[in-house]
């Protein structure tokens, strides 16, 4: 990673955020679901666990606070337990509540989703989507003028729910005097001039087409459509965020452009990555980068984003971390400090950790399906492989490993199925197993009348242990044995 790119998540002081939008709560209910409903033809959730985070520009400020930035979050929220949720995850993030503006009227907006599995069954949302009041807009404008006064760049995180009134943008969007900070808005529908004096807009694909008509399936249609965006609402820039495909952006006069590409990584849950989008870019802009500098940020850190469930703030490490990554397998081999740091990160999202470990010397089917297996049984897969020295003490033979530690590791974090590799030097695993407490420690099969390395500790905290299945025929000695024998014909 350049320096330079690394120097805008490092600013000199923290940029200065007014950021006002759309707040939601988001609740998520977790559980397992293994039976359908004998009422209904419906699946049964059996609820283990609820959490709240913030979504909406909640999302967004939780994402800017992360990255350093000091923000003001104005938005409406209701007189009920959902706010109160709200004001104490701010706390718990270092956020500020002053901007929170109360309507009685209307609940604060809450999405329920349920998950089963780490995959979500049913979303349930509680809104009343409409125009604020006159009293409670009044009272909104009132919040947002200390910080256009001093805020570094102005950010909309417009949902839809009617926070954001053609009063309130006028006096965002379209501030007079001398002191006009830049306006970056994620916009919503498909009447995008209400937006008109912004600076930048962000639609991702679905809806700049929906509000330009235009199909951005080319590189002359993502021109065509950024274009028409900044005539649409007078803007100096558009960037349209294209999913798989990367982000595009082009200057209101057409004179510059940029693609950036997409990082490679297995898509996990999309909720939120627009938000980390929008986050990133604020905080690089104001921190002084340029256009591309802040584009590729952001789509490092939305290639952060996908791979963790829900909605969840990115750090200036992953991000940089992200940005020395250098394809879909590099990342995943780690030291230990780092793997428990990453996988604290995982846990934080929800995510559960399945453990196994072994020399893993030449790889071979029956070590692939193994690990399918393994990391069916939950979210993250920790695979731990023996160092050299290791494999040497278990006495498996002359010119046992084959492969060097490095290489062996390197084929595993190759896998799919494989989240996180690290190496160990001691005999057995327990100190690791320990440090991490996995949910599901999976051994073979062959493993039953052996005793479980880490078993006792694993079930003392709640955990399992699994045996999986073994491919009969298949081991690193068998396969050793029939090279040599074909070297012999």
């Amino acid at each position: 990673m350049s320096a330079p790119l690394r120097a805008w998540l490092h600013p000199a002081r923290p940029p200065r955020v007014l950021l006002v939008g759309d707040m939601i709560l988001d609740r998520y209910l977790h559980g397992s679901s293994d039976r359908v409903s004998p009422e209904a033809p419906i699946m049964v959730l059996t609820a283990t666990r609820e959490e709240h985070r913030a979504g909406g520009c909640g999302n967004v400020a939780a994402n800017l606070r992360a990255l350093g930035a000091d923000v003001s979050c104005v938005a409406v929220v209701g007189e009920d337990e959902s706010a109160a949720r709200v004001r104490d995850l701010f706390a718990a993030a270092d956020l500020r509540t002053d901007g929170l503006v109360v309507d009685r009227s209307r609940p604060t907006i809450r999405k329920t989703r349920v998950v089963a599995q780490s995959q979500q069954l049913l979303r349930i949302d509680e809104e009343q989507a409409r125009p604020l009041s006159p009293e409670v807009e009044a009272a909104l404008i009132a919040r947002l003028e200390p910080g256009l006064a001093t805020a570094d760049i102005v950010v909309v995180s417009d949902y839809g729910k009617g926070a954001l009134t053609d009063a309130v943008l006028e006096r965002v969007c379209r501030a007079k005097g001398d002191r006009r900070p830049r306006v970056l808005v994620d916009p919503k529908g498909r009447h995008y001039a209400r937006y008109r004096g912004a600076t930048i807009l962000t639609p991702n694909k679905l809806e700049a087409e929906t509000a330009t008509g235009i199909a951005l399936d080319t590189d002359e249609g993502n021109r065509r459509a950024a274009l028409q965006l900044c005539r649409m609402a007078d803007l100096e820039a558009a960037i349209i965020t294209l999913g798989a495909r990367g982000m595009y952006c082009c200057l209101a006069d057409g004179s510059k452009e940029w693609s950036i590409p997409a990082r490679a990584r297995s898509v996990y849950d999309v909720t939120g990555a627009g938000d980390t989008v929008l986050a990133t870019l604020a905080f690089a802009l104001a921190s002084g980068a340029d256009l591309e500098a802040a584009m590729q940020l952001a789509t490092a850190a939305a290639g952060v984003k996908v791979q963790r469930f829900g909605v969840v703030a990115v750090t200036p490490a992953e991000i940089e971390t992200a940005l020395r990554e250098g394809g879909p397998s590099s990342g995943k081999l780690v030291e230990r400090d780092e793997l428990l740091r990453r996988v604290a990160l995982e846990r934080a999202s929800g995510r559960s950790l399945v453990f196994t470990n072994g020399c893993f010397d030449v790889l071979h089917v029956g070590h692939l399906e193994y690990l399918q297996e393994a990391r069916a049984q939950g979210d993250v897969l920790v695979v731990a492989v023996n160092d050299d020295e290791s494999v040497r003490r278990q006495g498996k033979g002359p010119g046992r490993p084959v492969n060097r530690a490095e290489d062996r590791a390197a084929m595993l974090a190759g896998l799919e199925c494989v989240s996180l590799v690290t190496l160990f030097a001691e005999d057995t695993p327990l100190e690791l197993i320990r440090a991490l407490t996995p949910d599901v420690l999976v051994k073979g099969a062959d493993w039953k009348d052996k005793g479980v390395v880490g078993q006792a500790w694993v079930e003392g905290h709640g955990g399992k242990v699994v045996l999986a299945k073994l491919r009969e025929g298949y081991s690193t000695t068998e396969t050793l044995r029939r090279m040599g024998s074909d070297e012999r014909r």
